[in-house]
């Protein structure tokens, strides 16, 4: 039997509010195996968005673990947590979260210089992934000179600048028009049949869950 890719076991936060204690997660548990396809939907509040930093290594557990590849991560320093987003995990974000700038070609080529890839390399991958997504004339562009589908795709492209094996959306068509948004979640589909992604996607939304193949619902802190 597959093992899991991913592991949170029995995971809480708890945030402190001056003398109010907080729990945002209460004792959840997930298995994330290579390869699927998830969302993870609840209404604002509930919790997914904690849920999101924690599977990213952006944040870690008050109580209990997060296991990558069978290794306890909870446990790792922040430089180690940072590497291995570095690697392992591609983010796309509503906001885009694009540096204004640099041109589509530098926002991709910037992951890169984090793993010490060297700049022709880097030049020569990021043109490759923006022409993947119908970018490559755009990508002496400024984000603000792109349209919001555009950004949202310059945003997707920087998220496979070190072919991680998972891909890591928070509500990735939050910004965006009706069909635009399934465009978005088109692409993300294809890196999942294609490029054999693991990918998470983060959302309130009913219809983008629906492109996945498993889905995951949460409340007030817990999966439903």
């Amino acid at each position: 039997m597959a093992m899991p890719i991913l592991q949170l076991k029995n995971v809480w936060k708890t945030f402190s509010l001056g003398k109010v204690k907080l729990d945002v997660l209460k004792g959840v548990s997930l298995d994330i195996y290579s390869g699927d396809f998830m969302s993870i939907m609840g209404p604002s509040g509930s919790g997914k968005s904690t849920c999101m930093y924690i599977i990213g290594f952006l944040d870690v557990p008050t109580k209990g673990a997060v296991f990558l590849q069978q290794k306890n991560v909870s446990e790792f320093s922040q430089d180690k947590l940072a590497h291995i987003r570095g690697r392992k995990i591609g983010f796309v974000f509503q906001q885009f979260n694009l540096l204004p700038h640099l041109t589509a070609l530098e926002n991709v080529m910037l992951p890169m210089i984090f793993q010490k890839v060297v700049e022709k390399e880097r030049e020569t991958r990021a043109k490759q992934i923006l022409a993947s997504l119908d970018l490559d004339k755009r990508a002496h562009h400024k984000p603000g000179e792109l349209s919001g589908g555009e950004q949202q795709r310059v945003a997707i492209a920087r998220s496979l600048a070190n072919d991680p094996d998972i891909i890591l959306a928070d509500e990735p068509t939050g910004n965006l028009d009706t069909t635009t948004g399934k465009a978005i979640m088109h692409i993300l589909k294809q890196l999942h049949q294609d490029k054999k992604k693991t990918i998470i996607v983060v959302t309130h939304d009913s219809i983008i869950a629906d492109y996945s193949k498993r889905i995951i619902r949460i409340k007030d802190g817990q999966f439903i």
